[in-house]
């Protein structure tokens, strides 16, 4: 039995969603601006040379950029 429609599509969202986040927190690291992200339920900011290459966990990133 094939999946349903609606499944393939929030898996294709999710994807361009995560690949969006990513994409937004590599620019932020290349312009030096700082991102803020939810960690052990608080939000820390982290100045561009402190976000990491890669997030292990993705899914727990709230990215916004820090405002000025």
């Amino acid at each position: 039995m094939t999946k349903p429609i609606p499944e393939k599509l929030s898996t294709q969202i999710d994807a361009g969603v995560k690949l969006a986040i990513a994409q937004a927190i590599e620019r932020h690291r290349r312009l030096g601006e700082s991102i803020s992200i939810w960690e052990n339920g608080q939000v820390v900011t982290l100045t561009a040379e402190q976000i990491p290459l890669t997030f292990s966990n993705l899914d727990a990133v709230v990215v916004m950029a820090a405002e000025k």
